[in-house]
């Protein structure tokens, strides 16, 4: 339904434009005018006095005493009104009965200060106190709109009865908001399914359908039984789910989302597959990464699909000109190619790249399109867990696959150590040398700094370097990073660096990793650095070396390898952001939903939305 002018003026002001949002503005407090029935001292509520005789005090004082009685309790009270006016002997006129509200005190007699006048009792009056619009305004706006008739055809019927409660409350209601200092639950979660019901449903309206440029139905069965291996269940159900994507003429928008070593690039060459004969490009954040998966590629997809690397804008177009599957950095960016052939973008590791970058590529590819309104199918990556009720509010936006389970079992123990803890540090290094596996340590800066308690990478480097052979280093800042990190992988035991080890490498040998001062990095970024060992199912260790005493946060981290897990620990910790806006970083995003405790409310509202989507197209057609 839809506002009077003059109401929905009012209401923009507090940017309130739908009755949904009207439902959300709700009461900060209440006054309750039923008639107090027993003296107590403290109580809030309304008296039935007769004012008896009294003298009113010359001009200038500072207080008036005002002797009543209260007729139902048949009780003296004295009224105090504070630098009273010469009106006051005109309200208060003596043998007069009149109704009062304010607070009873019993001490050292009954007595009642500053009280109102009211004309009317047993009322429970919300109020909203909003600087922006008057109280009494918003009183009456909201009693001609939130009425059982106009939210019957918008929301489930079996929450209205709640939310009317939370604007005309009954004693029940009241009792139990002055009591707990918070709206009864079942309150409570009406708003909670209101608020998240209107922000999957203005999520589904941001989305944009295009035609895509090809459907492609390449045969991925045959690829998938030539591999030496078997795929896991999520790996079978992420293709089938691009499968279906990639045959639609509606363009492809889906993320991918998978733990650390959750087996991504075979989807990925299997989405190429697909594609084919068609072209596909894929964009990752590193030469390292890009140089690996170029590996894959060459040594699992077909002989007929040809691929090239791009690292860098130099390379002649002919040279990638007749190539099916191009892999390359952000080069891709700068890098001239006919792009009338390609079906499919993809960007691995997306969450390093912004927006502005992911946008990009998707015009380059589809610039030399012959209808510019068809867009090329177009996937996404990402190492980084997403908590599964971000899963669900962010796939009214986007199509959404979560691979969840691992080609092989992790077994990585993470322990927090600290300084007493470095001589058994010491001699486990040793022992992972001994049998040759290797291990980083990182550290959380390079050069040393008055602000921060732990050494630097220049500080640490001496004594690795003394007592230790096969030492690496690289923090990012150097320009040969890649090149270390290769002869690292070959000859290395120690590797010295920064988080910029999180994304990209495959070290088979690697079965230790060493974080310093793990409580200035969030708990996505620690998973991430931890999935580095353990990449072949080796025994892996991730030692934590913190200046902290306790943490509670470090040793939740510690207690699960679960990428899932930790993005909801993340989430515990951070908040989930802005979501409609696409700037999640942290900050809440919600007044009453909680992202970590209310999924059960958003299957609710999906549900609601996508059966009242339904009858809507049922009634159109």
């Amino acid at each position: 339904m839809e506002f009077e002018k003059n109401d929905y003026i009012k209401l923009e002001k507090i940017g309130i434009k739908s009755l949904l949002d009207l439902c959300l503005c709700i009461p900060k407090s209440y006054t309750d005018t039923t008639l107090i029935s027993k003296l107590k001292s403290h109580q809030t509520g309304a008296l039935e006095v007769t004012i008896l005789p009294y003298n009113m005090p010359i001009y200038g004082a500072k207080l008036l005493k005002i002797p009543a009685y209260i007729i139902n309790l048949n009780t003296p009270i004295t009224i105090f009104i504070f630098h009273p006016k010469k009106y006051h002997k005109n309200i208060f006129i003596p043998n007069k009965t009149m109704f009062i509200y304010g607070t009873l005190e019993l001490s050292p007699r009954p007595s009642i200060r500053q009280p109102k006048v009211i004309y009317e009792i047993n009322t429970i009056t919300p109020h909203f106190k909003l600087n922006q619009i008057k109280d009494s305004t918003l009183k009456i706006i909201t009693s001609k709109y939130i009425t059982q008739e106009n939210l019957i055809s918008i929301l489930p019927a079996e929450i209205i009865p709640p939310l009317l409660k939370i604007f005309y409350p009954d004693s029940e209601f009241l009792s139990h908001f002055q009591k707990h200092k918070i709206l009864p639950k079942k309150s409570l979660d009406a708003l909670k399914f209101i608020e998240i019901y209107q922000h999957i449903s203005r999520l589904s309206k941001k989305r944009r359908y295009f035609e895509a440029k090809f459907i492609c139905n390449g045969e991925y069965q045959s690829f998938i039984q030539s591999l030496p291996f078997s795929l896991t269940p999520s790996q079978i159900n992420t293709i089938n789910d691009i499968a279906k994507d990639l045959s639609s003429n509606t363009a492809a928008r889906r993320i991918i989302v998978g733990d650390v070593g959750c087996g991504k690039t075979i989807v990925i060459l299997c989405s190429v597959v697909m594609a084919y004969p068609k072209k596909s490009v894929l964009m990752v954040p590193t030469t390292i990464l890009a140089e690996q998966i170029f590996n894959e590629a060459k040594k699992f997809l077909p002989s007929y699909i040809s691929t090239s690397l791009i690292l860098s804008q130099s390379r002649h177009k002919n040279e990638y000109s007749e190539a099916h599957f191009l892999i390359g950095t952000q080069a891709l960016l700068h890098t001239e190619f006919d792009s009338l052939d390609f079906a499919l973008i993809m960007i691995d590791e997306q969450h390093r790249f912004g927006t502005n970058q992911r946008q990009a590529l998707q015009s380059i590819l589809n610039s030399s399109s012959n209808i510019p309104s068809k867009k090329p199918h177009f996937l996404q990556f990402s190492a980084t867990p997403i908590p599964r009720t971000l899963g669900m509010i962010e796939s009214n936006l986007i199509d959404f696959s979560l691979i969840t389970d691992l080609p092989f079992k992790k077994d990585i123990s993470t322990k927090i150590i600290h300084k007493n803890d470095f001589p058994n540090l010491i001699n486990h290094i040793k022992e992972q040398i001994k049998n040759k596996h290797q291990t980083i340590i990182v550290y959380p800066l390079v050069e040393e700094s008055e602000h921060i308690d732990y050494l630097s990478i220049k500080q640490g480097a001496p004594f690795w370097q003394k007592y230790f052979n096969n030492v690496y280093i690289t923090h990012g800042q150097d320009k040969n990073k890649d090149e270390v990190l290769k002869e690292f992988r070959q000859k290395g035991d120690i590797l010295l660096a920064t988080t910029l080890i999180e994304v990209g490498i495959s070290l088979p040998r690697l079965t230790t990793i060493i974080i310093l001062a793990p409580e200035r990095l969030g708990l996505a970024t620690l998973h991430q650095l931890r999935g580095r060992v353990s990449r072949n199912g080796l025994k892996g260790y991730c030692f934590l070396y913190t200046n902290l005493s306790t943490s509670q946060r470090l040793e939740e981290f510690s207690s699960t390898l679960s990428g899932f897990d930790i993005a909801e620990l993340d989430l515990k910790y951070r908040d989930s952001g802005d979501l409609l806006s696409g700037a999640r970083q942290s900050g809440e995003s919600f007044k009453f939903y909680d992202l970590q405790n209310d999924e059960e409310i958003l299957k609710k509202a999906q549900i609601f939305k996508d059966n009242k989507e339904a009858k809507n197209k049922i009634k159109f057609l």
